[in-house]
């Protein structure tokens, strides 16, 4: 078996994610006993009266893969906080398939069987690297796997912004607002403000003006070796998005600054996968092709 050690990781206050937990791991203690170490997110141990298997985050890291059951906004979560560790997820979804949690909780216990038979796909997403610089001073830093978005907030104007790229001018920017995302990210918030959609395997970074005022302002997409600096300019202040799982408030003058970083994510996906199946059933395209 390649793996040794499994984390579990859902969604909080979640019944149903509970419920599939302790199935989970009741399928994993009877299929493999002594063969494989199980951990669960502390929050998750206490939700499912399993106090004893309860591991905070640096137990977690060190799992050789993490299984986590609840949406894609749980798996963002969890890919932000195991990116630098190399640890690969596995996404089961108690809705609706996701975007990244593309298991069905009717084929949990048969799909997680496959993966410890080495019957996945490893798939590589690129992470952003997200700081924010004042007066010569990083004053916040963080990772995104889908986007980072500067946008006005509660304010009923326009912000504007400079735009650069590796650190060339490209344009002055009046818009409600900036979404700078991955391959990943292109099928989420960017897509709304209609963003191209990158294939995961793309080496490139969109960039998507949000309602700009000018409308020859058309999203973009650069290579992924670029880094984008976005300035506010005097008086307009703004707050800054990261995978809308954490903000921060942003000053005139400000820069925020967006590279790739070294770390990726990896996904496991079952046999069969196909990203273009994924949207065709997201967005509802045909599904019968034509003969």
């Amino acid at each position: 078996m390649k793996f040794r050690t499994v984390a579990l990781i859902g969604k909080h206050d979640s019944p149903a994610v509970a419920e599939a937990l302790r199935a989970l791991l009741q399928h994993l203690r009877s299929h493999y006993g002594d063969q494989l170490t199980v951990w669960v997110k502390a929050g998750n141990a206490a939700a499912i009266g399993e106090p004893e298997l309860a591991a905070n985050h640096e137990t977690l890291v060190k799992a050789d893969v993490a299984i986590v059951l609840g949406g894609d906004g749980t798996l963002l979560s969890a890919a932000r906080r195991l990116a630098a560790h190399d640890v690969p997820l596995v996404g089961i979804n108690q809705g609706r398939l996701g975007f990244m949690t593309d298991i069905a909780r009717t084929d949990m216990l048969g799909a997680i069987d496959r993966l410890l038979a080495g019957e996945f796909i490893p798939d590589s997403r690129m992470l952003f690297d997200a700081e924010v610089w004042r007066q010569g001073e990083r004053v916040f830093q963080t990772v995104a796997l889908n986007d980072v978005v500067v946008n006005k907030g509660d304010l009923g104007r326009l912000i504007e912004m400079e735009v650069r790229v590796n650190g060339e001018f490209l344009y002055v920017l009046r818009a409600d607002g900036m979404i700078v995302a991955t391959p990943t990210g292109s099928t989420a918030y960017a897509l709304s403000a209609n963003g191209p959609i990158l294939h995961p395997a793309v080496p490139g970074i969109a960039l998507v003006p949000l309602c700009p005022h000018a409308l020859t302002h058309r999203p973009i997409t650069i290579s992924d070796d670029s880094c984008v600096e976005l300035v506010l300019i005097t008086p307009h202040d703004a707050h800054v998005h990261f995978d809308g799982q954490s903000h921060f408030d942003a000053l005139a003058g400000d820069t925020i600054r967006v590279c790739r970083s070294a770390h990726v994510v990896t996904l496991l996906h079952p046999p069969g996968y196909s990203y273009f199946a994924m949207l065709r059933e997201k967005l509802h395209w045909s599904a019968i092709p034509r003969r």
